[in-house]
């Protein structure tokens, strides 16, 4: 069976803008990931991933360069356990 995991991503750089929160819903779609993704306040962007663990890891590397129009400097990222607390990804605006 496989392991499910969370993963709470916080993206730092030229990440606001430039697609970043619907091309990460295109990547969690088809990775068949749950949680969200949103812009916060100070320029970041805030993910939080739920699913198989490789496809959680794999949204993770994606993030660490984003769609092409985004200059990603740093991710933060916190694993942790699968919650089931979502049914779908969203774009939180």
């Amino acid at each position: 069976m496989d392991k499910f995991i969370s993963a709470h991503l916080y993206i730092y750089g030229r990440v606001q803008g430039v697609f970043f929160r619907a091309s990460t819903r295109r990547i969690a779609l088809k990775l068949g990931l749950k949680g969200f993704v949103r812009n916060l306040p100070d320029g970041r962007v805030e993910a939080y991933f739920e699913g198989e663990e490789e496809k959680v890891r794999e949204a993770v590397d994606w993030c660490h360069h984003g769609p092409p129009w985004a200059l990603v400097t740093k991710v933060e990222v916190t694993y942790g356990k699968y919650t089931g607390k979502y049914n779908d990804f969203r774009i939180i605006y």
